[in-house]
């Protein structure tokens, strides 16, 4: 069985949903430390032919914090106005009508007294039922609290033995963190998840790679982004 551990972020790119395409079990990584000017709370979209950054605003945000303990600043208009850049940008995006009204039901609700990790798994979970993928979710902060005092990579070893795990997969960028016969020493095989580049229509710019999966949903039906899921390999 394949499990794969992550940070949750708010709708990441098409990468992240590769990870999960690749895993049995997926457990998001939220009693972790929040990760300033990272992707937790922001990732970029397609305005005017280029990359546009977009930030979900958080109250008091610090890399002192675990995720799960970072609120979102529900008074900010910066999410109403987020949603109407997307209405403004993707109107005339081929699959727009489809997927605007996803996005209102997780950023256009009451969210006093949200977590910058609950949206952002409520995004991804929502995306998932979306392309249909079949994998289990599973929270750190809830399933595995025991586990909290242990190194990096003996944490994440423990959490997939404790799923019954017989494969560890992690993004490329680990393999300057994990080692593979660190995992081998408790009979877990570590792999690395490597994208392949993909290309597809916007509108009629230059294509702009590695935007939010939000951007690929306005482009591509669920059948093409499944075949997009399915563009990696494991090293």
């Amino acid at each position: 069985m394949h499990v794969a551990i992550m940070q949750p972020y708010v709708y990441p790119y098409l990468g992240y949903f590769q990870l999960i395409h690749a895993a049995d079990v997926f457990v998001f990584y939220d009693d972790v430390n929040f990760i300033k000017r990272g992707y937790i709370n922001r990732n970029s979209i397609l305005q005017n032919g280029q990359a546009v950054r977009f930030t979900i605003p958080c109250l008091k945000a610090s890399q002192n914090k675990l995720i799960n303990a970072v609120y979102i600043d529900a008074e900010s208009k910066a999410i109403s106005k987020f949603l109407v850049q997307l209405e403004h940008v993707y109107c005339q995006a081929p699959y727009y009508n489809i997927v605007m009204p996803l996005l209102h039901e997780v950023l256009g609700g009451d969210l006093k007294g949200t977590t910058i990790s609950e949206l952002a798994i409520a995004s991804v979970k929502q995306v998932c039922r979306y392309l249909k993928l079949n994998v289990v979710f599973k929270a750190s902060s809830v399933d595995f609290t025991s586990s909290r005092n242990l190194g990096a990579s003996e944490r994440l070893i423990t959490i997939t033995k404790a799923l019954g795990g017989s494969t560890y997969v992690n993004a490329a960028g680990g393999k300057a963190l994990y080692s593979k016969d660190r995992f081998l020493q408790d009979d877990i095989g570590l792999h690395f998840l490597e994208s392949q580049a993909i290309r597809y229509t916007q509108f009629q710019d230059e294509f702009v790679p590695w935007l939010s999966i939000i951007d690929v949903m306005m482009f591509n039906s669920v059948q093409t982004i499944r075949q997009y899921l399915e563009a990696y390999k494991l090293t």
